[in-house]
């Protein structure tokens, strides 16, 4: 198992643009398909306002990628840790809130690219963000707890899924929320098949469940579509299940 797309060039280019891309950028030729960018964003403005959170404290991104819902949660938390398993990923999340622009070269048609200049909105501010590397299957016992986790779009890369979610417990305090997005596209090429968290009738959000119920209450589930540019004329289009869990007192 291993994670290697996640680790080259064009992986970096691609979800720089995914983050932090404009709807015109993302997608310049359909616009009806424009509201499935943003899906960062979207994570935690539409998830969010599902929990009675005091929205200060400390707030955990895993799996944060290039950063963007990082900063999103930062609106509401005094500190943000973002940790992702790709090294090149942090390097870009830690460059975006450094220089708060990037100029990436986005597919358009073959060898043809546009150059495109991303950045992060002036009204967000940054500096209580921190970014990592980290596996979320065997994270550091140091972490100290936190008043919300964002999971987004995670556990269907997992080599071990369910590991990640046992820990969960123990890192969110009494009280405090758990988002869960994906649109569980489980592969081999991540996750042995035997450790795929698919139950047989309400699927993987059954499987979620069994696990999280003795120590979280689901909230809300929420349909996140998204939408992620190969090229000016191709995309992943997939519709996320966020799921909004609040830690039992």
């Amino acid at each position: 198992m291993g994670t290697p797309f996640y680790e080259s060039d064009a992986a970096v280019e691609q979800y720089l643009l995914f983050h932090y891309g404009t709807p015109e950028q993302i997608c310049p030729l359909l616009p009806e398909a424009r509201m499935a960018c943003g899906f960062p964003v979207r994570c935690v403005s539409e998830t969010l306002r599902h929990l009675e959170l005091k929205k200060q404290g400390r707030a955990l991104d895993l799996g944060c990628a290039v950063g963007r819902s990082s900063f999103e949660l930062g609106r509401h938390f005094d500190e943000v840790v973002g940790i992702d398993f790709s090294e090149r990923f942090i390097a870009a999340a830690r460059e975006m809130q450094r220089d708060r622009a990037v100029t990436v070269r986005a597919p358009r048609e073959g060898p043809a690219t546009d150059e495109l200049r991303l950045e992060v909105p002036s009204d967000l501010k940054t500096d209580h963000v921190s970014f990592a590397r980290g596996d979320a299957c065997a994270l550091a016992d140091d972490l100290g707890t936190f008043d919300l986790v964002l999971m987004a779009n995670l556990i269907d890369r997992l080599p071990d899924p369910a590991k990640c979610l046992a820990r969960l417990p123990g890192l969110i305090t009494s009280g405090g929320g758990l988002i869960i997005t994906s649109p569980y596209t489980w592969l081999e090429e991540y996750t042995p098949q035997d450790k795929w968290l698919v139950d047989e009738v309400e699927g993987t959000l059954g499987a979620l469940k069994r696990i999280l119920e003795p120590a979280f209450e689901l909230q809300q589930t929420v349909d996140l579509p998204f939408l992620i540019r190969e090229h000016r004329r191709k995309y992943q289009w997939s519709v996320a299940e966020a799921s909004v869990w609040r830690r039992r007192e």
